[in-house]
This record gives C-alpha cells, sequence and structure tokens, in this order.
C-alpha cells in the first residue's frame, strides 16, 4: 500500500439479496486530504461507505479489498471492526436528530465513546467532552454538558456529533451529508470546522454529498458516482472545469437558473399591516411571569398576484411563523386582508372555508403525507371537503388532471408515498395543494431534502404552474440559489425582523445590510440570470 495512502478500496462491489448496487468502486484518500463523493439520491454513496465499513444488514455481501493504513480491513474480526469504528475512524451523519440518543445529555453521549474506546470515566471523561466541546466551538461548553439534543439547534446538535466522531483522535472521518438541513451560514461554519479539525488532526476525510456548491469550495478530489458504478475521480478543479462524464456535466449543470415571469401589471392579493407574533413564556412556581417572546416584529408586507415573494433567513428567524401567522394557523396581532377581504377578522366557518384559496406545500413530504392512504385519497382529501357536490367521477378526473400537471404517471394514483422518490412526492404534496386552485401557495423550504437535478426539475414545475394558473408564491427557504430562480421580491428576516427587503436581484446581488451580506457570501452566488419576459 502506498505510504501517502491513508484509506484505499479497491474494486468494492455490493450486493443485497444478490443484486448488486455498488460495482467495482475503487478510490484512495491521503491524509489531509477531502475526497468528496458525490452522485444523486440512490447513486450508492453512502451504500460504499457503509460497506466500506462493514456497517450493511446480513444480506448485503460486500467484495472487494479494503485498506485503512496498512491495516487489511477484511481480516478483521467482529470485535476489531468494533474497535476500529469510532476509535479511528469517527462518523458524521446527515440528521444529528435522528444519530443522538434523546433520553441522554451531551455528556452522557460523548462520554459513552470515550468509555468504550479509551477506559474514560466519571470527571475525566467529563473534561474530556468539554474539551471537545471547546474544540467543536460551541458556546458555553459547561451549560452544554447537561442539555439534551432537543434542546440544541440544528447547528449546535451537528457540533455535538462531530465533538463525538473526533473524541477518540481518529485517523479517517467520514461525513455523510452533514450539512443537508442546515443553513448556508451554518453549513459554512460546520464546514470549515471540519477543514480546521482535518488539518489539526492530520485527517484524511470522506466527504458524501449531493451539493456541488459545497464540493467545490471544500474538497480536494471528487469521486462521482450514478447508479452504483464510478464516472470519473480527479482534483475538483480539474472535475468542474473539464468534465470527462456526460453524468457529471449534467450535475454541474443542475444548478437551479432562470427567472420568474415579469409582472407586466400589480394586482394586490395579499397585505399586511403591523402583523407580529409573540407567544407566552411558561411561568415558574413562585416566580414572577416572564415577559412574551417576540417571534416576529410588527412588520407590513404585500404580495400581488402571480408574485413570488422570498423570505429568507436563519433558522429561527421567523420565517415560517410568518406564513403561518399570515394563513391564520397561530395567533397574531395586526391587518391581514386577502384580495380586499379581512383575513384577520374571520373565524369559523368563514374562515375554513377561505382557506380553500391559500394552501400550504411543507418542506418533508414525506412527513406531511399519511403514509396510510393512497395518493388518490391524499390528493382529493381537500377537495371532498371544500367541494362535498363532487361525485366519485368527477373527484377521480380531476386528480388524475391534476396528477398529469404535476408530471407525474397516471397509475401513482392507487400507490402509497413510501413508493416514490423525494422529488416526486413532492409533486405529490403540489398536486395536493393545487387540485384546490388557491391563488396563494405557501412553499415552506420545498426545495432542501432534494438533489440540485430534482430541485432544478421542481422550480421549473412550479414556475410553469404560476405562469398557467396565475398563482402567488410566498417562497421561504434559506437556499438563495433557488430563491434567486423563483422570486420577485426578497424579505429577509433575522430574529423576527425585517433587515433588507426589495427586488431579488438588487437584495441578493448588492446587499446593503451586513446580516444579507453574510448569507449571500455563505451562499456562494454568483452574478443573477436576466429576468425573464411574457
Amino acid at each position: 500500500m502506498p505510504t501517502d495512502s491513508l484509506f484505499r478500496l479497491q474494486d468494492l462491489s455490493v450486493a443485497f439479496d444478490g443484486v448488486t448496487v455498488v460495482d467495482r468502486l475503487s478510490l484512495e484518500i491521503r491524509r489531509g486530504e477531502t475526497l468528496a463523493l458525490v452522485g444523486e439520491s440512490g447513486s450508492g454513496k453512502s451504500v460504499s461507505a457503509l460497506g466500506a465499513m462493514d456497517l450493511l444488514p446480513a444480506n448485503a455481501s460486500v467484495r472487494g479489498g479494503r485498506w485503512l493504513e496498512d491495516t487489511d480491513l477484511d481480516r478483521l474480526s467482529g470485535r476489531e471492526w468494533r474497535a476500529m469504528r469510532g476509535g479511528r475512524v469517527g462518523f458524521v451523519f446527515q440528521e444529528p436528530m435522528t444519530s443522538l440518543n434523546p433520553l441522554h445529555t451531551v455528556a452522557k453521549q460523548i462520554g459513552e465513546t470515550l468509555r468504550l474506546h479509551q477506559g474514560l470515566s466519571g470527571r475525566a471523561a467529563r473534561e474530556r467532552t468539554r474539551e471537545l466541546l471547546v474544540r467543536v466551538k460551541l458556546p458555553r461548553p459547561d451549560e452544554l454538558l447537561d442539555v439534551w439534543p432537543h434542546q440544541l439547534s440544528g447547528g449546535q446538535r451537528q457540533r455535538v456529533m462531530i465533538a463525538m466522531a473526533i473524541a477518540n483522535d481518529p485517523v479517517l472521518l467520514i461525513a455523510d451529508e452533514p450539512t443537508t438541513a442546515l443553513d448556508v451560514t451554518v453549513q459554512k461554519e460546520i464546514l470549515g470546522l471540519l477543514a480546521e479539525l482535518r488539518d489539526h488532526y492530520g485527517m484524511g476525510m470522506l466527504f458524501i454529498t449531493h451539493d456541488l456548491n459545497l464540493v467545490r469550495r471544500h474538497a480536494d478530489r471528487v469521486c462521482v458516482l450514478n447508479q452504483g458504478c464510478e464516472q470519473e475521480t480527479g482534483p475538483v478543479d480539474e472535475i468542474f472545469s473539464t468534465p470527462r462524464s456526460p453524468y457529471t456535466r449534467s450535475l454541474i449543470d443542475a444548478e437551479p437558473e432562470g427567472s420568474p415571469m415579469a409582472l407586466a401589471t400589480r394586482h394586490p392579493l395579499l397585505d399586511a399591516q403591523r402583523l407580529s407574533v409573540t407567544f407566552s413564556r411558561p411561568k415558574r412556581l413562585f416566580a414572577k411571569r416572564p415577559p412574551p417572546f417576540v417571534a416576529v416584529q410588527p412588520l407590513s408586507l404585500e404580495l400581488a398576484r402571480g408574485e413570488t415573494l422570498g423570505i429568507v433567513g436563519e433558522s429561527g428567524s421567523g420565517k415560517t411563523t410568518l406564513a403561518m401567522a399570515l394563513l391564520r394557523l397561530v395567533p397574531s396581532q395586526g391587518e391581514i386582508r386577502f384580495d380586499g377581504e379581512r383575513l384577520d377578522t374571520l373565524t369559523g366557518p368563514p374562515l375554513r372555508k377561505s382557506r380553500r384559496r391559500f394552501q400550504i406545500v411543507f418542506q418533508d413530504p414525506y412527513g406531511s403525507l399519511s403514509p396510510r392512504l393512497p395518493v388518490s385519497a391524499i390528493i382529493s382529501e381537500g377537495l371532498r371537503f371544500h367541494h362535498p357536490e363532487l361525485d366519485e367521477r368527477d373527484i377521480g378526473q380531476r386528480v388524475q388532471d391534476t396528477l398529469r400537471e404535476v408530471g407525474l404517471p397516471q397509475d401513482c394514483a392507487s400507490r402509497y408515498p413510501h413508493e416514490f422518490s423525494g422529488g416526486q412526492r413532492q409533486r405529490i404534496a403540489v398536486a395536493r395543494a393545487i387540485i384546490l386552485e388557491p391563488d396563494l401557495l405557501v412553499l415552506d423550504e420545498p426545495t432542501s431534502a432534494l438533489d440540485r437535478s430534482v430541485q432544478k426539475q421542481l422550480v421549473v414545475l412550479l414556475r410553469e404552474l404560476q405562469r398557467k394558473r396565475g398563482l402567488s408564491f410566498l417562497f421561504i427557504s434559506h437556499d438563495l440559489a433557488v430563491v434567486r430562480a423563483m422570486a420577485h421580491r426578497v424579505m429577509v428576516l433575522k430574529d423576527g425582523e425585517v433587515v433588507e427587503e426589495g427586488d431579488c436581484d438588487q437584495v441578493l446581488g448588492t446587499p446593503r445590510n451586513p446580516y444579507t451580506q453574510a448569507l449571500v457570501e455563505a451562499a456562494g452566488l454568483t452574478a443573477p440570470a436576466p429576468l425573464a419576459t411574457r
């Protein structure tokens, strides 16, 4: 094995019940180097990493050579594998909330790996855990030792996962989509931290992702996978400038592009004045009730027919709370007018009747679609409520027409959500919303969990629906590239307060507020595309 090689796979193949999903993958990682393993969902990225570390279920078979430094991994016993994982090899997974035990504090979870691999316990383990929290730049480490995962933000949970991964001074760090659900500024911080730790410990890093923007800025070399087959491997600059594989070129070209259709005239649809949202805080025994938490500071906004208003900001900035207030789904103060009618004064049946005209598409379609209902029942549920006069034949025809409009095959009506990809599930969620022929669609992070190529397809679909139906969009996202491709205007929120708003190209092209500048810089946006015309 070459002396500068840290980790090497030679003709790695993985099969489940005889079906090959990874076919003869070869790669090499050197000390201090980050190799990005990229490809769309289902390309075999995570399976390759799990197979390399002997973490696949019993129905999987792994063939080929695997080496870590001078250790032939294929010769390891079960006990030696357990010592290797978490010891010489650290893992950072995509969703820390599901990777961390919700019943254990931070100190207990990190202390467990210290006890298993180093025999540390008690005060020694606690002090080492504190050192690790400092190393991953978590604020107030003494306080965070005794908190539970649900009390941390997404970025803080990911830093705890990184602290666990480096606890035993690994030589190889495997980071599997470590920033997918994080804001662009937090993404930048986490990836900067991983690079700093890589250099400090002299580790190699396998960075698994579908986001080529992150690869371009944070990796040294790239290995591209498609349906389990290696397409090409090489230095980042070489792969991005002169890709040899058509598949690699398609990934590079998958950045959401274009702009929304220009508005010929402005006809007001949604208008909010002095809108604010506050939540009361719990009162402790024998203590004075604390002041309410202000989630959204008083603000005003307007949205015209056929217009898209992008709402951007980090997690906790009040984006979703603002949308819920506008739809009368959380209590708020201020005046809300929808198509000239006072929405904030409606209650009971009149409010329920008005809801047909504004619908919402959520971030996670798998969580928002009932797993117990077929697609036809999911899409037609709102139609049955708002249009009880329709018979089954009319409902079935409306479902089929809507499926066709969102680009889904007719035979999917009888299938269930788990049978579809993430992009297809999001199209089902869009179909459920538009079948009621609303005037306003609230899109709450609709693309954040999708591959770039699927994001691009969904953006094209949404723009086409807007053009055909004259829909207005309230588009909530932390992905500024998608916002730029969708929005006419942008409103930037920070701690519930509007810090900047205006024309999309102006705000994202020449931001005035330092907070907006930080978001744009972290997103690595290039020059905006020209506005389309009708």
